[in-house]
């Protein structure tokens, strides 16, 4: 039906149908590879329409405009039709028209994600002009701790608000209505941030090792759970439909994570490619009976920070996105993840 009304030239119609097949048989590496053929060719139509609408213009600019008109067509539908190709491929190694279709499309996603790290590092570089003696900068910078540790809960389920967050870190005051469990949860992860603030003074050079790791999950559970505080699990666990390593494989598993984090090959990645992927790597791991999430993140951002960039902070909003992008993480492509990272 869809195929039908794509060669009908109604391909809005297609994709909203390839877009519902997909959600009703999402390992189907026909439907994967149709619906990634239908958003190429809406990007295409775009792209085409927005040059067409324009050309009067275009052949006034000099060529180095033209290719920034070019470059500044919505890039989104491409590349989640190279991501498609690829989950296609995951299901279906052997599926040619996926194969085909992603060796076209995956050279130009990989320039988009390219410039999209570059934009970033010059947004950095332009926050690093602001002096600090800026009076609104430390406000920024105190407004934003309090964001981080309220999305990171909030992720994880805790119920306190942003105003009910920032009450418990300035006053450790219990707030009414409450859990002190959820008000211990905001202490226990103000605590496992000050530690990582003390581990920066270290400097990048120093390696970060699996105690570090430790001490900050032992911090995060502090308030919570001091039984498990800082210690690996000792059972088997189930997080949906991911099963981790066993527990017995985990002192191993760890060691090699953090000689991967310190490594050579690590520091050749962007910043945030390294740091997306120790999180990833952490979670698909899951060390700890709780606090996996939360201590991921610090593990993320303790690398973020030690290089100059700011703490990334997920909001809860987009709790659904990161999870997903976490599960096709997990089935091979770390892709998604790393993009969405790159957003925050």
């Amino acid at each position: 039906m869809a195929i039908k009304q794509q060669a009908l030239g109604r391909s809005k119609v297609a994709l909203k149908l390839l877009k519902h097949a997909a959600q009703l048989d999402p390992n189907n590496a026909v439907i994967l590879t149709a619906l990634g053929e239908a958003l190429e060719k809406d990007w295409d139509d775009v792209k085409e329409n927005n040059l067409n609408s324009r050309q009067s213009r275009v052949s006034a600019l000099s060529v180095k405009k033209s290719s920034a008109l070019k470059s500044s067509v919505p890039e989104e539908n491409l590349v989640a039709a190279e991501s498609l190709y690829a989950r296609a491929l995951i299901e279906n190694p052997q599926y040619q028209k996926a194969t085909k279709n992603q060796r076209r499309t995956r050279p130009v996603v990989e320039q988009f994600d390219q410039q999209r790290l570059k934009n970033i590092d010059q947004k950095v570089a332009r926050f690093y002009l602001v002096p600090e003696s800026n009076p609104g900068l430390r406000l920024v910078k105190i407004e934003h701790y309090f964001q981080h540790i309220y999305h990171s809960n909030a992720i994880e389920g805790n119920t306190l608000s942003l105003a009910q967050t920032r009450a418990v870190l300035e006053t450790r005051i219990a707030v009414g209505g409450k859990s002190l469990q959820e008000q211990n949860e905001v202490l226990g992860l103000d605590a496992a941030f000050r530690f990582l603030n003390t581990t920066l003074l270290k400097g990048s050079s120093a390696p970060i090792e699996v105690n570090d790791l430790l001490e900050l999950h032992r911090r995060v559970l502090s308030f919570v759970d001091l039984t498990e505080a800082g210690r690996f699990r000792k059972t088997q666990v189930f997080v949906a439909d991911h099963t981790p390593p066993a527990a017995e494989l985990i002192p191993q598993l760890m060691d090699e994570l953090m000689t991967w984090v310190n490594s050579e090959e690590a520091a050749e990645l962007h910043p945030i490619e390294q740091a997306a992927l120790a999180h990833w790597k952490l979670v698909y791991i899951h060390p700890f009976y709780d606090g996996n999430g939360r201590t991921a993140r610090l593990l993320m951002n303790l690398i973020l920070m030690r290089v100059g960039f700011p703490p990334a902070i997920i909001r809860k909003e987009d709790r659904h996105l990161y999870y997903e992008t976490l599960k096709t993480a997990n089935i091979g492509d770390v892709r998604p993840f790393i993009r969405f990272i790159s957003k925050f």
